[in-house]
C-alpha cells in the first residue's frame, strides 16, 4: 500500500531527479529540460517551506511528490510529479487527494493548479475546473486549473460521528415488517436495492449484503470513491428477508461487525437490527411510515401555521374495498383524477393514479380496484401539476434526527417520478428551484421535530409535488434511506475528495442491451467511468446484480459540477449501455453466465 509522508529536507537533490525524469517522460527534449532545471529544482531549505510530501511503497521507495504552497483562502498546488515506472499506479491520485485534505485542514478554499498540458486530463479527471482562459503571463502550454477545496458536511459527519460505518442492507427486511399486499412477496427488488448499503454513509469500513456481488464492482466503487480496506460480507441470504437473523447466526461476524466501536448504519430500523445493533427496540417508532399517519402529521402541522405555499392534498380511509370504490366513481364522475395508496409500499409500490377516464374504460371502479393489490386503500385527491412539462414536479427533503433527538437538515433533491413510480433523482447546487426550496427546507424541518417528539431516531425524508400554482403538497413521509439519501451521500463524499459544487443522479434502473457474464459487467462499467471522466463527471455504478436477471438493468450514478454535464454523462451511460449486446447476438441467453457465484464471505 501506497503511504503519503512528509519529505526530508536530505531528499531534495533526488526528489529534484525524480522531477526532472516525471517531466523528460513526456517527450520534451534536453534544451526544453535545461531551460526548466532551475525553476523544478528542490532546495532542502524549501521543503517545509513548500510543504512537500512524498508517496512511497512498503519497501520505502520514493513514487512521487507533491507540495502545497502558500496559505489561505488562496493556495496552490506547485509540485506533483510521479516516478516514470508508477505512472498510472494510482499514485498521483493518492497525493492529489493529500493536498486538498491538508488544504482543508489549513483553511484553503481556492487551490489553483497550473498543469503541464499532458497532465491536464488527470486534473479534469480529479475534478479540478480548467480555466475559461488561462491567464496572462502563465508561462509556456500551461493550463490553468482550480479546486475548491471542502470539509466533510457538518451533517455528514453528525451522521456518524465523523467516522466510518458498517452498512447493512436489511432493505427487505424493513419492508417485509409491514406486511404490506403491495410489496413482492419474495422481496427479489429489495435484494437489488440492498446493493445501494455500499452508500449508507459516504465513507464504509463495512458492507453487509444479503446476496453475492460481483467483485469487480465493489473494487471501482472503492476507486471512484477513494476508499480503503472495505470489507464486504455478502451472500449471505438467498432469499427472504432474514439478512441480519442471518449474521446473528454467525457469532464470529456479528462480533467482527459490532466490536470495532464503529456505528451500524441500517436502510431502515427492524426489532432483529436492534438486537445486533444493541439498540432498544420501540415497535411504535415508525408509526410514520405509514402514509395515512404521515398525512395526519402535516395537517397538524400546518394547522399551527408558519408554513405558507404548502397545501395538503384531502385523503380519505376507506372503511372497505367497495367504500373506495364508492368514493373513486363519485370524483370520476366529477371529472376528477384520483390516487389510491396502500397503506404502505416502497418506491411507488401501492400507488396508483387513477383518471375519470380509466375509471369509464374499465368499466367502472369496481373492475378497475380488483385489478389493484388487496388490502386497506387511502383515497387521496390528485394534485395537478404544472402547466409547463419541464418544470419541476417531485420534490423531496431528507434529513435525520440523532440518538439526542437533534433534527439535521442534509437538503432538497429534485426527483425522477413516472406514473408515481420513483425512477431517481438529483442532488446539488441548482437541482431544486429557488422558490421552491426555502418553503420545502422549513416544512420538512417541521416534520422532523415532529418525528422527533413520537420517538423516532434515524433518516427520514419528506416527498412532495408541485401543484398548478406553484405551491408544495406533501404526500408522505420515509423514516429510512432512500435513493435520494444515497445521492446526498455521495455528493457528500465527492466534495470531500474532489472539490466542492457536486451535482450528483441516481437514477434506479438503467436498461442493459444483454445480460451480461460478470466480467463484462466489469468492462462495460470501467468504460463508462472513463468516459464520464472525459466529459468532466464520475460514474458510479450502484446496483450491479439487476445485470443478471432475464431483463438486465443496472442502477447508476453519475456526478458533475453542471446540469449540462450532468445530462450528458447520463445519456452516455444509458446509450452505452443500451448498446452493449451487440457482441452477444450471437449467443442464446442460457449460454451466459448469470452472475457471481453464491456463497457467504468477507472480501477487502
Amino acid at each position: 500500500m501506497v503511504k503519503v509522508r512528509a519529505a526530508r529536507p536530505a531528499e531534495a537533490e533526488a526528489l529534484t531527479g525524480l522531477v526532472m525524469r516525471s517531466k523528460a517522460h513526456w517527450g520534451y527534449d534536453a534544451a526544453f529540460l535545461a531551460s526548466c532545471a532551475a525553476e523544478l529544482r528542490i532546495r532542502p531549505d524549501e521543503v517545509t517551506a513548500r510543504r512537500i510530501v512524498v508517496a512511497e511503497d512498503p519497501e520505502g521507495t520514493v513514487l512521487g511528490l507533491a507540495s502545497l504552497e502558500g496559505g489561505a483562502p488562496l493556495a496552490t498546488l506547485g509540485l506533483l510529479f510521479v516516478e516514470p515506472s508508477a505512472i498510472g499506479q494510482g499514485v498521483g491520485r493518492i497525493l492529489y487527494r493529500d493536498v486538498l485534505r491538508r488544504a482543508v485542514q489549513q483553511g484553503v478554499r481556492r487551490l489553483v493548479i497550473d498543469s503541464d498540458p499532458h497532465a491536464a486530463g488527470f486534473y479534469r479527471a480529479m475534478g479540478a475546473v480548467a480555466a475559461s482562459a488561462s491567464p496572462a503571463g502563465l508561462p509556456g502550454a500551461l493550463v490553468r486549473f482550480e479546486a475548491a477545496p471542502a470539509p466533510l458536511a457538518d451533517w455528514a459527519r453528525a451522521w456518524t460521528g465523523g467516522g466510518r460505518a458498517v452498512h447493512v442492507g436489511n432493505v427487505a427486511e424493513f419492508n417485509a415488517q409491514f406486511g404490506d399486499s403491495s410489496l413482492d412477496r419474495e422481496q427479489s427488488a429489495a435484494h437489488h436495492y440492498s446493493c445501494l448499503a455500499a452508500f449508507y454513509s459516504p465513507y464504509p469500513s463495512a458492507l453487509v449484503l444479503p446476496r453475492a456481488v460481483p467483485a469487480g464492482w465493489t473494487e471501482l466503487v472503492c476507486r471512484q470513491l477513494g476508499w480503503t480496506g472495505v470489507e464486504v460480507y455478502d451472500g449471505l441470504v438467498e432469499r427472504g428477508p432474514g439478512l441480519v437473523e442471518a449474521v446473528r447466526a454467525r457469532p464470529a461476524l456479528a462480533a467482527r461487525l459490532t466490536g470495532a466501536g464503529e456505528p451500524l448504519v441500517p436502510w431502515g430500523l427492524t426489532r432483529p437490527f436492534g438486537l445486533l445493533a444493541g439498540r432498544p427496540w420501540r415497535a411504535g417508532e415508525l408509526r410514520y411510515e405509514s402514509k395515512a399517519a404521515a398525512h395526519g402529521l402535516f395537517g397538524r402541522i400546518l394547522a399551527e401555521g408558519g408554513h405558507p405555499g404548502i397545501v395538503l392534498p384531502a385523503q380519505v380511509r376507506a372503511a372497505g374495498r367497495w367504500a373506495a370504490a364508492r368514493l373513486l366513481a363519485a370524483r370520476a364522475r366529477a371529472g376528477e383524477s384520483t390516487v389510491l395508496k396502500s397503506e404502505h409500499g416502497v418506491g411507488g409500490s401501492g400507488t396508483t393514479v387513477v383518471t375519470a377516464r380509466q375509471v369509464r374504460a374499465a368499466g367502472g371502479a369496481r373492475a378497475l380496484l380488483r385489478r389493484l393489490p388487496r388490502g386497506p386503500l387511502l383515497v387521496e385527491e390528485f394534485v395537478d401539476g404544472p402547466a409547463d412539462p419541464g418544470a419541476a414536479r417531485d420534490l423531496t427533503y431528507d434529513g435525520f434526527v440523532d440518538p439526542a433527538g437533534r433534527v439535521h437538515e442534509v437538503g432538497a433533491a429534485l426527483m425522477d417520478v413516472t406514473a408515481g413510480a420513483y425512477r431517481g433523482a438529483t442532488v446539488g447546487p441548482g437541482a431544486v428551484p429557488d422558490w421552491a426550496e426555502k418553503p420545502l427546507l422549513a416544512f420538512g424541518a417541521a416534520v422532523g421535530r415532529g418525528l422527533a417528539a413520537s420517538g423516532y431516531r434515524g433518516w427520514f425524508d419528506v416527498d412532495f409535488v408541485v401543484d398548478a400554482e406553484g405551491r408544495l403538497a406533501p404526500t408522505e413521509t420515509n423514516l429510512r434511506l432512500t435513493g435520494p439519501s444515497i445521492a446526498f451521500m455521495v455528493a457528500a463524499r465527492l466534495d470531500a475528495l474532489r472539490g466542492a459544487g457536486h451535482l450528483v443522479r441516481i437514477a434506479d434502473r438503467v436498461e442493459l442491451g444483454a445480460r451480461l457474464p460478470e466480467a463484462q459487467l466489469d468492462e462495460l462499467c470501467a468504460d463508462l467511468a472513463r468516459g464520464c471522466a472525459e466529459l468532466g463527471a464520475v460514474f458510479v455504478p450502484a446496483i450491479p446484480t439487476g445485470a443478471f436477471d432475464p431483463a438486465p438493468w443496472m442502477g447508476v450514478l453519475v456526478a458533475a459540477r453542471s446540469l449540462e454535464t450532468l445530462d450528458a454523462a447520463e445519456a452516455l451511460v444509458r446509450s452505452e449501455a443500451a448498446a452493449v449486446g451487440a457482441m452477444f447476438d450471437a449467443f442464446e441467453p442460457a449460454d451466459r453466465p448469470p452472475g457471481p457465484a453464491r456463497g457467504a464471505g468477507g472480501r477487502p
